[in-house]
């Protein structure tokens, strides 16, 4: 795997002002906005020459789409490490972080992998209706997509969901740590927003490790803060991971700690100038690294 870093932050700008700044707030409300979006998306899988697959459904009365490409492995093909996003945005922000970066560094991701055979098959979905009035119902794609993985026996032996991975700070005090935190857990966690972190729930420890040190092989730019929490810490389960969670599957939110970091989130504000480009390549060389090993 070999990636020019000035390619990807290139081609990483690009996304996020084509999602972003061209097109905007993403919801199904907006018909025209989550069609130029999925055609975006199929267009640079398209150009990667991944066959793509549309996985569709029923959210409230209006029709969704799931985009899911895959590249075979060799040896246990049976076996699947799934790397996702969602695409969708509130109805009130440009979501440049949110969560744009993510689709972004997926597709940059699945760019650099395209030739890798690995023993396990990789897939990739953008997943719609992640956010709110679909969050935590059973019409995020996310929901739907797993729940199909399940009834269909996939093995999936690993789900990173990228969440969020656009925005950096080297200012002390820039990270919050998570509420849910107990009191004297908090001196371990970092203060300063420079870093990506991987979390799981305890289930997911194995994979948490494997991720920890693939990432490390990719990059070592990129500040990593890796953990598993249990699944009370309500924080952690905040976005597509859960529903992987939810049956069964091992799974870590890749992350740059969204409100917990950025002041932009879910406003206006939220737009392609506030992202770091340059360390937004570091996670996708990273993530890249992860998932290669991961495939094996």
């Amino acid at each position: 795997m070999s990636g020019n870093r000035d390619t990807i932050e290139s081609n990483l700008r690009l996304h996020v002002d084509r999602l972003a700044g061209l097109i905007g707030p993403r919801t199904l409300s907006k018909p025209k906005t989550i069609q130029a979006s999925i055609g975006y998306i199929e267009n640079q899988w398209s150009e990667m020459s991944y066959a793509i697959s549309r996985e569709c459904y029923d959210a409230d009365g209006d029709e969704a789409t799931n985009l899911v490409v895959e590249s075979p492995g060799s040896k246990r093909s049976d076996e699947i490490v799934v790397l996702g996003a969602h695409y969708d945005t509130v109805f009130c922000t440009p979501g440049a972080d949110d969560n744009a970066s993510a689709v972004a560094v997926m597709l940059e991701v699945s760019r650099l992998l395209r030739d890798h055979v690995g023993k396990r098959t990789a897939r990739y979905v953008a997943f719609a209706c992640e956010e709110p009035p679909y969050f935590h119902t059973g019409s995020m794609g996310s929901q739907h997509h797993a729940r199909q993985s399940r009834s269909r026996g996939d093995k999936i032996v690993g789900m990173l969901c990228l969440e969020m991975v656009g925005y950096y700070s080297l200012a002390k005090g820039s990270q919050a740590v998570p509420p849910g935190i107990p009191k004297w857990m908090q001196r371990f966690f970092p203060q300063r927003g420079n870093f990506l972190a991987a979390v799981g729930n305890m289930p997911s420890w194995k994979l948490c490790l494997q991720f920890r040190r693939g990432f490390k092989r990719g990059t070592r730019r990129m500040p990593l803060f890796s953990i598993c929490l249990p699944e009370k810490i309500h924080e952690i389960r905040l976005s597509d991971n859960s529903s992987f969670w939810d049956q069964g599957y091992p799974a870590l939110m890749l992350t740059d700690t969204s409100f917990l970091r950025n002041p932009n989130y879910h406003q206006a504000s939220d737009t392609p100038e506030t992202l770091d480009y340059p360390r937004m390549t570091e996670v996708t060389l990273g993530v890249a690294a992860a998932l290669r090993k991961l495939l094996g």
